[in-house]
């Protein structure tokens, strides 16, 4: 049975019939069955089992991750749990058949691409359905248009988005009402801040959920080289994680475990409290496939950081500070 006293929060609005309450931390999946090299079904699975214990109820995957894989993990993990689970995956980013991928939002993929998750899920609803990535060649409001009947039909419960500007997120809150933005925002990610993707989500009664809350693992501190990556680690074509880029980035995670040394917390929980003092409309999904590391991240919602710590913070890592792009392609986002 999930732990009661876990903290909790709510996605959207009451006021616009999107309020949907989740753990203050969420568990993203994605690395147990991609990306981020060597897997473990076992210990995967045991992880998800320690997240629920804890009061982590609130898990993120996504049809393409595996591809389709992490879906079926994600099922066969809670089925026996659902009535403790609040489970988000999104579409978005079709697999084609060579393996390659692209970005559809047209209406009739929608509808396949739901039941298609249903189906590897296990489940009869979806709580959160995203929006994975915006596909500028169909008007938003048509692929929203087939995301509202989903809700209609019964197979979805809450809609968000991923990824995407300021007016793409008007355009689909106005065709159904959105419940939640997924996009990276973290201590080295903090665009979000200044391009008005975050004061809109905020004037809307949007709930934001940052993935990437601990940079990829790099604010943790436990990255020093590419070195410490698998070889199949997509990280290792990150520009954040080479050559200057990297030796630019370390000097900030440095100053993070030299505040975090002095408050005896980890590097990762101080850059997760940052985050969970943004405001209580904040849900950050660390990810992780290991249970040693979800204890840690669970850990975070009792670190509380002074006003001057955050102050501290601000000043040493600013918006813009971290060095390279997200992405080695960053045209897919933010659309």
């Amino acid at each position: 049975m999930a732990d009661q006293t876990f903290p909790t929060r709510t996605l959207g609005s009451a006021a616009n019939g999107t309020a949907l309450t989740v753990s203050a931390l969420g568990l993203g999946c994605m690395g147990m069955s991609a990306f981020y090299g060597a897997l473990d079904e076992d210990e995967s699975t045991a992880t998800i089992h320690a997240a629920l214990d804890a009061g982590v109820t609130f898990l993120d995957t996504a049809d393409m991750y595996g591809p389709f894989t992490n879906e079926e993990l994600v099922g066969r993990a809670v089925a026996s749990r659902r009535d403790d689970v609040v489970l988000a995956t999104k579409f978005g980013n079709e697999v084609l058949p060579d393996g390659g991928r692209r970005v559809n939002g047209r209406p009739e993929y929608v509808r396949s691409a739901c039941d298609a998750s249903l189906r590897r899920l296990g489940v009869d609803v979806i709580d959160l359905y995203y929006q994975h990535r915006v596909d500028t060649s169909v008007p938003v409001e048509d692929t929203w248009g087939a995301m509202a009947e989903l809700v209609q039909a019964g197979k979805v419960r809450h809609l968000g988005i991923s990824e995407a500007a300021p007016e793409t997120i008007r355009r689909a809150h106005a065709t159904h009402p959105v419940t939640a933005l997924q996009t990276e925002w973290s201590l080295w990610t903090r665009d979000v801040e200044q391009d008005g993707v975050l004061a809109t989500v905020r004037e809307l009664g949007i709930g934001f959920v940052p993935y990437s809350p601990l940079g990829r693992g790099f604010l943790s501190g436990a990255i020093r080289s590419t070195d410490d990556l698998a070889e199949d680690d997509f990280r290792r074509s990150n520009p954040r994680f080479q050559g200057e880029n990297m030796t630019r980035n370390l000097q900030l995670v440095d100053e993070v475990r030299a505040l975090a040394d002095a408050k005896g917390a980890t590097a990762g929980q101080v850059a997760l409290a940052w985050l969970l003092a943004k405001g209580d409309d904040v849900v950050p999904i660390p990810g992780t496939k290991r249970r040693s590391y979800l204890e840690e991240n669970v850990a975070a919602v009792r670190v509380d950081l002074a006003p001057e710590e955050l102050d501290r913070l601000e000043a040493v890592l600013p918006v813009g500070a971290s060095a390279g792009d997200r992405y080695p392609d960053m045209s897919t986002v933010r659309r």
